[in-house]
């Protein structure tokens, strides 16, 4: 090859290089995980699927020519669609543009999502518990509780590196302002609860529910025991109280001096227990209607609805030789006195 022809080459290459490293007018953004120790190669592909690069291969060798092959760091990034190649790949380089995932599951509690939260953010507990604690925060929810304890909505949220935990907890809790529908408002007066009493019933339910399908009667049991005058005597509220996440509740428990104990107070408590999703919510706006007062859990994880009481103790007496068969468990609350007990006979 004459060195004109390798000359006109290397024009061409720089050209292709050139043009393809030039911004397009695509303004959407993508997400793209670079994982340790991945190579260009690897990054190019990942980005070339993602759309943000579309000829992969040649920005492997701008990279190279740019003494960025080597260079790059690690971390789930947001980019933009179109955006110059030079860009795409100083934010390899730099880390700029790594974003933060945190994940809330339905049923977190605050005492749950706090340590969490802090850990992705590389926060101090003490900020993120601050936040949500934020008096102008619990002021625009009216709230009559001192957190936001079931207004963080259960989600997979995308933080910038570098976003405090007040902004985190704000964008959370605008989160379940976004979900909550004009027509959930416009129920409210239907069923004669508040907001935050609607939320606080969606969080037991959330906590009781183990089949999606049973949720609406769940939160059936709970308001017929409401309009009844009984007390809902729910495990969760107790759990909740003592600050516990084990499954079973013993009988010594339901002393505990709390207004989130519904065995000892008639109600709902004063606020949520966790974070409720969408279909819970739905659940405690829409109950189902039918006439059970009590339920008990089966080795299965369905629930045994009943109307009348003795029935219930039937119920309960089955499940509990249907658990026993199974395993052996410590006596328990549900065990000593499931009288009443919506969900006292949940694990028997």
């Amino acid at each position: 090859m004459t060195r004109s022809r390798r000359f006109r080459g290397g024009l061409a290459l720089a050209g292709a290089l050139f043009l393809a490293a030039c911004a397009t007018d695509d303004a959407s953004t993508a997400r793209v995980v670079v994982p340790n120790g991945a190579s260009v190669r690897t990054a190019a592909d990942s980005l070339a699927s993602a759309g943000v690069v579309r000829a992969p291969r040649l920005f492997r060798i701008y990279s190279w020519v740019r003494g960025g092959d080597r260079r790059i760091r690690a971390g789930t990034y947001e980019f933009r669609r179109g955006a110059s190649w030079g860009t795409v790949l100083d934010m390899l380089r730099a880390g700029r543009g790594i974003v933060i995932t945190v994940t809330i599951p339905e049923g977190f509690a605050l005492s749950q999502i706090e340590p969490l939260l802090a850990a992705k953010l590389g926060a101090p507990l003490d900020s993120v518990k601050a936040a949500a604690r934020d008096t102008a925060l619990l002021a625009r929810l009216d709230l009559p509780t001192p957190t936001v304890e079931g207004y963080l909505f259960p989600d997979t949220y995308t933080f910038a590196q570098g976003t405090t935990a007040r902004e985190a907890v704000t964008d959370m809790e605008r989160r379940f302002e976004h979900e909550w529908k004009p027509a959930w408002t416009a129920r409210l007066d239907s069923i004669g609860m508040s907001r935050n009493d609607v939320m606080t019933l969606a969080s037991i339910v959330e906590k009781e529910a183990r089949l999606p399908e049973e949720r609406p009667a769940i939160a059936a049991v709970y308001m017929n025991r409401l309009r009844a005058g009984m007390l809902l005597q729910a495990d969760p509220t107790v759990q909740y109280a003592l600050h516990a996440h084990e499954a079973r509740v013993l009988y010594k428990d339901l002393r505990v001096k709390s207004p989130y104990n519904t065995y000892l107070h008639p109600g709902l408590p004063p606020g949520p227990i966790a974070s409720p999703g969408a279909a819970s919510i739905l659940a405690a706006l829409y109950p189902a209607h039918v006439p059970y007062r009590y339920f008990v859990a089966a080795p299965d994880g369905h629930h045994e609805f009943r109307v009348d009481y003795r029935e219930h103790e039937a119920a309960v007496r089955a499940m509990r030789r249907a658990r026993a068969e199974q395993t052996r468990k410590p006596k328990t609350a549900r065990d000593t006195n499931p009288a009443g007990a919506a969900t006292r006979a949940r694990h028997p």
